[in-house]
């Protein structure tokens, strides 16, 4: 019995399945047809073909009680039958279909992290199939962008989170919303990143909103942000086409907090920045029409650059600033507060026995009482002045001195 090896050369070709998988793969149905044929005197076969006349050779097996090969002879039939045969096809598109999904998973497996570009094909119940060539991805809800529509037959690029083994073949999940989709779509389009010049130190998104991007330069001479821009904004312009109109806001990363700070608050303008490292908070002072610009619709824009600073960020307007700082420094001065703006313990009052005073108040004299209490009219002191009265509560009881 032959086989035609051109035709398993043309299988080898159109499936892109290696000539020894083919091979491989025939051997085993035949061996498992031969099985199922009536009058075969072993038990077990294997069968063996010559890849280059196509000659099959079938070796009978005897085994023993643990499945061991006792003995083997030459047993190759003159035909297989139509059946047989017909088994014997059923058996070989199954395990070239495996080997086909293997291939598969082998390819797209070691593209985690990578874009694909395919065709929508379903769009149905919150579930998008992309139709990559020789495979399918989908496209789950969660990592859907809500504010885009999926027709059919519409090419579209994403980003590859996952594959993972499945009896129907590799499951490919893709993504729209990741940030590193954003991240590839730059690797893409400038040059500068794809060849190390500039680096992506960071990214925040709000997929179908808008996206922060901080960006370095290794070299002195370019400008990271300009090469990312492009010449009349074509770099970036042709990714937002791609994200579907997502606004891009590109900044220069620093190495300094308070400046990075100031830059991922583009595009408000910063008066001032005050850090407090001990809980990663910082202090931003704008200017009063900066104020809603820095802050963003619904806090977008202050929440995207606390993610890509990883600070903390509380903003005010410079008159807001100003009348907390003028709070600050009466309570300050009137001794309500120390330096770091924490509360001063109150201080007692103590009467000429050197008794802690129990309903102390201080008149506007400054006598005391014989029960060693401070008298005030009305329970105030009363201080003059051309503007009136300013009213004071009298301090509480503390523990005694010593």
């Amino acid at each position: 019995m032959k086989v035609e090896i051109e035709a398993l050369r043309s299988i080898e070709r159109e499936k892109g399945i290696s000539f020894d998988t083919v091979i491989d793969a025939l051997e085993g149905a035949l061996a498992s047809a031969y099985k199922r044929q009536n009058g075969v005197t072993g038990e077990e076969a294997r069968v063996v073909i010559d890849r280059t006349s196509g000659d099959v050779t079938v070796f009978a097996q005897e085994l023993d009680d643990d499945g061991n090969i006792i003995s083997e002879w030459v047993e190759t039939p003159s035909d297989f039958g139509r059946i047989v045969a017909q088994t014997a096809k059923q058996v070989l598109m199954q395990r070239l279909r495996e080997a086909e999904r293997e291939i598969t998973y082998g390819e797209y497996s070691g593209k985690e992290g990578d874009l694909v570009t395919g065709t929508v094909q379903i769009h149905d119940r919150g579930v998008t199939v992309l139709d990559l060539g020789n495979a399918e991805a989908v496209l789950p809800y969660a990592e859907q962008v809500p504010t885009e529509r999926y027709e059919h037959g519409t090419l579209l690029r994403a980003y590859i989170v996952e594959v993972r083994r499945s009896i129907k073949g590799p499951q490919i999940i893709c993504s729209r919303t990741h940030p590193n989709l954003v991240r590839e779509l730059f690797f893409l389009e400038v040059p500068e990143i794809a060849d190390g010049t500039v680096q992506i130190k960071a990214i925040a998104r709000e997929s179908g909103h808008r996206t922060k991007i901080s960006v370095a330069s290794t070299d002195p001479a370019v400008d990271p942000v300009g090469a990312c821009v492009g010449v009349r904004g074509s770099r970036v312009r042709a990714i937002v086409e791609e994200l579907s109109e997502e606004k891009i806001d590109i900044i220069t990363w620093s190495e300094e907090p308070a400046e990075m700070v100031a830059n991922a608050l583009s595009p408000a303008k910063v008066s001032e920045v005050y850090l407090y490292p001990e809980d990663a908070t910082a202090l931003v002072v704008v200017p009063d029409y900066q104020l809603s610009l820095a802050i963003g619709r619904e806090g977008q824009n202050a929440r995207l650059a606390a993610r890509l600073t990883g600070w903390r960020i509380d903003i005010r307007s410079e008159s807001q600033f100003n009348e907390e700082q003028a709070a600050f420094q009466a309570a300050f001065e009137r001794g309500e507060v120390d330096q770091y703006g924490n509360p001063v313990p109150n201080t007692a009052s103590v009467g000429t026995e050197g008794e802690v005073a129990t309903e102390g108040d201080l008149t506007t004299d400054g006598d005391l009482t014989t029960d060693g209490e401070v008298e005030a009219e009305a329970g105030t002191a009363d201080a003059e002045g051309e503007h009136g009265t300013t009213v004071a509560t009298a301090p509480t009881t503390v523990p005694p001195e010593g």
